[in-house]
């Protein structure tokens, strides 16, 4: 396996003077209390794509190969088999990788994905090598990230209705049913949402 550096785009080379943080005040137009994860919308290919989870746990970005099916780029594969461990460390191979145009806030970059054909419920994960050669800070409380640009720190907000709905346990709601009818017991029943 060879390891390769991404490309950065000439604006990366760049690091404005201060620091980088998080306040109170990116916090506000997030749903309090919450455990939600980062999920983001991104242009890949100068196609919109919902759903991609920013994940500093792992090692490798990953694309579903439905996404690579709808941009048309089948073609574009190159061959590569890699084994991804997950948490639980049931094994997913890879079916090839590609190099898609990512484009962050206006800061464009190409970037390696493996492809995956397994069910996730994201269309891409962004994982340490994008986040690294982006020199992004997530922060899944304040559900945003931040980084630096020749023009200042840049700013891109998590989607929060969207993980809120990926991950929504159905409502289990307790019916009273009382019937009228003679001899009839009152029982409680189970309804679901």
């Amino acid at each position: 396996m060879s390891i390769t550096r991404e490309k950065r785009s000439q604006t990366q080379d760049h690091i404005p003077k201060g620091t980088l943080s998080f306040s109170d005040e990116d916090a506000k137009r997030v749903m309090q209390p919450h455990n939600d994860a980062l999920v983001i919308y991104v242009l890949m290919n100068k196609t919109q794509f919902k759903r991609v989870l920013i994940d500093p746990g792992s090692s490798a970005n990953i694309i579903r190969s439905r996404v690579i099916e709808q941009l048309g780029l089948h073609d574009q594969i190159v061959p590569a088999t890699l084994v991804l461990n997950g948490f639980n460390m049931v094994c997913e191979t890879t079916k090839g990788e590609i190099i898609l145009l990512v484009n962050m806030a206006g800061s464009i970059q190409e970037m390696k994905f493996h492809m995956i054909e397994g069910d996730m419920r994201y269309n891409a994960l962004f994982e340490r090598p994008w986040i690294h050669n982006m020199r992004t800070v997530p922060s899944t409380f304040h559900q945003v990230l931040k980084f630096p640009t020749s023009e200042g720190i840049k700013m891109v907000y998590g989607e929060q209705p969207t993980t809120k709905e990926m991950f929504v346990v159905d409502e289990v709601i307790l019916i009273s049913s009382l019937s009228s009818t003679k001899g009839s017991d009152s029982k409680n029943k189970w309804d679901t949402k």
